[in-house]
């Protein structure tokens, strides 16, 4: 089973990414389950969804502590909410960020992950321009897709176009492919970087 604990603050989609996810995933044929945990529920408050992924019924309905990955749609909560709790070495780490981990203040804490597993994505930017607003859930499905290469591009596709009327979805899509690309980019030019 692989675990995504999503952490970000009411308004930004979070839920509805979980949600996005869970189709994506049911599209290629898996098991997958999404479910929020709310605090107060107002815009701006901290939300946490969770999804969970696997090749068999998924009958665990209680939230994801130790999970195989986190997407942090928010990084102002990075050091106001436990977002990494549980998470082990060998986890992904996915942030809405231009700034490098060493710009947040992280560098430190993720010297033990495994560095093909950590990315930054400038999402909210990705969002502005394709859709018009500051909505990163769709740019970081589709930077999940390519940090894990657990569901595909297409599928995030699809289960957009599930959930948003037409133009809407394009526009969505069109930042989870960019999203996509950022990310598969900065995975070569690591690859290259420990070649040389």
């Amino acid at each position: 089973m692989f675990q995504i604990r999503i952490h970000g603050r009411g308004g930004q989609g979070v839920v509805t990414a979980a949600e996005m996810l869970s189709v994506a995933a049911f599209l290629e044929g898996r098991y997958a389950l999404a479910f929020p945990s709310f605090g107060s529920e107002r815009m701006g408050a901290p939300v946490v969804a969770y999804c969970r992924l696997d090749d068999r019924e998924i009958r665990l309905r209680e939230p994801i502590l130790a999970p195989d990955a986190v997407i942090i749609q928010d990084p102002t909560l990075l050091h106001q909410v436990d977002v990494f709790g549980g998470l082990l070495p060998r986890g992904y780490i996915l942030i809405n960020t231009s700034r490098t981990f060493g710009e947040l203040g992280l560098a430190e804490f993720v010297r033990g992950f495994s560095p093909e597993r950590l990315f930054t994505v400038p999402a909210t930017e990705i969002a502005m321009k394709r859709i018009g607003r500051p909505v990163p859930n769709a740019a970081l499905l589709g930077a999940f897709a390519a940090a894990t290469e657990l569901i595909s591009l297409e599928s995030v596709g699809k289960a957009v176009r599930e959930k948003f009327p037409a133009r809407i979805a394009e526009a969505n899509i069109l930042a989870a492919a960019d999203a996509y690309h950022h990310v598969r980019r900065e995975a070569q030019a690591r690859q290259h970087a420990q070649a040389d």
